[in-house]
């Protein structure tokens, strides 16, 4: 049944990904992605640990900066997507380390992607320290398979 309202989006995204080292990670998909990670509120922290809602061992510091242990958030750059519908990917810590194939991966998509910018993006993510492990195509279709620092696969 159809109304005459608009048809808002039923959810927001966030993907969740478990990391032994989430805000390096986060880092690394931000710079990967041309994504920004969450800043998190240190003042908001230090509150919650004084306050006794949260103890010294719910925080860490990365890069000089106080955050919270649970991981780190990236998003697209501001303005990008209205907020509350903007995808959000949570790189959270668990102690396993990964051992198998991901059952989801991402495909990232240059906009525009002919064979030369193809290229250019697979030697800019290759530098940032993808490892390539294999490539495949169907029909017109190429994709080339890469990992992550941490094993993760996903195909460009």
């Amino acid at each position: 049944m159809t109304t005459d309202r608009a048809v808002e989006p039923a959810y927001g995204l966030q993907l969740c990904v478990d990391s032994a080292q989430p805000h390096d990670l986060a880092d690394w998909w931000a710079q990967a992605l041309r994504w920004e990670v969450e800043v998190q509120d240190e003042d908001f922290i230090r509150r919650m640990v004084a306050e006794g809602h949260a103890s010294a061992s719910d925080i860490t510091t990365h890069r000089g900066r106080v955050v919270w242990v649970a991981g780190a958030a990236i998003a697209p750059p501001a303005g990008t997507a209205p907020s509350p519908n903007r995808p959000r990917i949570l790189f959270q810590p668990v102690p396993e380390a990964k051992t198998v194939k991901n059952r989801v991966h991402w495909d990232l998509r240059e906009p525009g992607s002919d064979d030369d910018r193809r290229a250019v993006e697979l030697q800019r993510l290759l530098g940032l320290s993808a490892t390539q492990v294999g490539s495949g195509r169907q029909g017109p279709w190429t994709w080339t398979g890469l990992q992550d620092p941490e094993g993760n696969e996903f195909c460009l």
